[in-house]
């Protein structure tokens, strides 16, 4: 089909969206770090002076809702009332309750690994070999963009940043699905009133070049900043944010297939949550054992079954196997059960909170373990067996 363009997009800690994401993954923290078993499903609206809590949560942890929504708010940089958004005055409104007892039943582990999934739903995991982190070039991008920016606003190595923003790379590729460069940025960063037009974009060409490796760029790589010429109001004061309104930004940046569902705010027992997190795990994994050079994978569930309904492993050519003997080989060596994939990946423990900036996947912090590739030997002999 010739050369394509595909663009993914990262945003800054300061969204809208994501300050919805973080508190809602900072009150599963808290309830997770007294009781590794409860259940949650919180969701948050932000909105100018205007905190939502809702949803459902069952715990014996006694929470302080309030003053861990502010403590995020806090962490997150509005801490200035001339910002529009400030964590000591904002208001916050919570209207929280227990789990539905018929969900609760359907995960009810009366036997070990017979935990039945919290939900119905599909979920998707990706891994290709195009960048160390096996992650698609573009988000990985965009990615690096968000933190780095958040580490010089943090810093004050840049003291006009601000909170929210957002970064869009685009990256050309072959009609084989190999990168060929970085055909533009786009970065729209929250900035103070007395800063220049010039002096942002100078520093953020100087950022690009010290992020975009430079086989990657080149004289007709072009860049957008701040395209509207003024980004000074920013956050709940102009926009709305809502949990779970970023679920591209959080997996692979739309290279790879989504089965709809949202992470932050739910706990583990809620597949579209940890078995996506599991299909990373397996995906990274394969990739990693040169099983495939770019892998999908799907897992399907039905509410209060434990066994997943399905497993699907496409790897777009790139794979000498055929999708049954991988699937053979995955059966092998991961567990799928819901139980089974949480006790896996050590998932109740508070460790969510970290997730909902810059991506789920293709980081290294020790605490993701679903990007570990400690899988490599078992998945190499058990494709052995499956193999005539």
């Amino acid at each position: 089909m010739g050369n394509y363009l595909f663009t993914s997009e990262s945003v800054a800690m300061g969204h809208p969206d994501k300050i919805a994401d973080q508190i809602s993954d900072a009150i599963l923290d808290a309830c997770l770090e007294k009781d590794p078993f409860s259940r949650v499903a919180c969701e948050t609206l932000v909105t100018a002076g205007l905190v939502m809590l809702v949803g459902e949560i069952t715990t014996t942890a006694n929470v302080n809702y309030q003053d861990v929504v502010r403590r995020t708010i806090q962490e997150i940089g509005y801490q200035e009332g001339f910002l529009g958004f400030d964590f000591r005055s904002c208001g916050i409104l919570a209207s929280l309750h227990t789990q539905s007892p018929d969900i609760a039943l359907g995960i009810q582990e009366e036997a070990l690994n017979e935990m039945g999934a919290g939900d119905q739903g599909s979920v998707f995991g990706y891994a290709s070999d195009e960048t160390p982190q096996l992650m698609p070039w573009p988000i990985a991008l965009a990615h690096a963009f968000v933190r780095e920016l958040y580490r010089l606003r943090v810093s004050k190595e840049l003291p006009y940043l601000r909170p929210d923003g957002k970064v869009q790379v685009t990256v050309e590729y072959n009609e084989y699905g190999c990168p060929l460069r970085v055909h533009n940025v786009v970065i729209s960063t929250q900035h103070s009133a007395d800063v220049d037009n010039q002096t942002i974009y100078d520093d953020m060409r100087c950022l690009a070049r010290r992020i975009v490796p430079p086989q990657l760029m080149d004289s007709n790589t072009l860049f957008f900043i701040n395209p509207t010429g003024r980004f000074v109001l920013g956050g709940p004061v102009v926009d709305t944010g809502l949990t779970g309104r970023k679920i591209i930004v959080d997996t692979y940046g739309g290279m790879a297939r989504h089965g709809g569902g949202a992470f932050s705010g739910k706990d583990p027992t809620k597949i579209d949550r940890s078995a996506c997190y599991m299909a990373r795990y397996i995906a990274k994994n394969l990739v990693k054992a040169n099983l495939a050079r770019r892998c999908e994978i799907q897992l399907s569930y039905a509410i209060g079954v434990s066994r997943p309904t399905a497993l699907h492993i496409q790897t777009f050519g790139t794979s000498k196997y055929s999708s049954e003997q991988l699937e053979q080989a995955v059966r092998a060596v991961f567990p799928l059960t819901p139980h089974g994939l949480i006790e896996m990946l050590d998932l109740r423990r508070p460790i969510y909170k970290k997730t909902a900036f810059s991506g789920h996947f293709g980081r290294e912090d020790p605490e993701f373990t679903w990007e570990k590739t400690d899988q490599v030997q078992a998945l190499q002999k058990a494709i052995e067996k499956h193999v005539p």
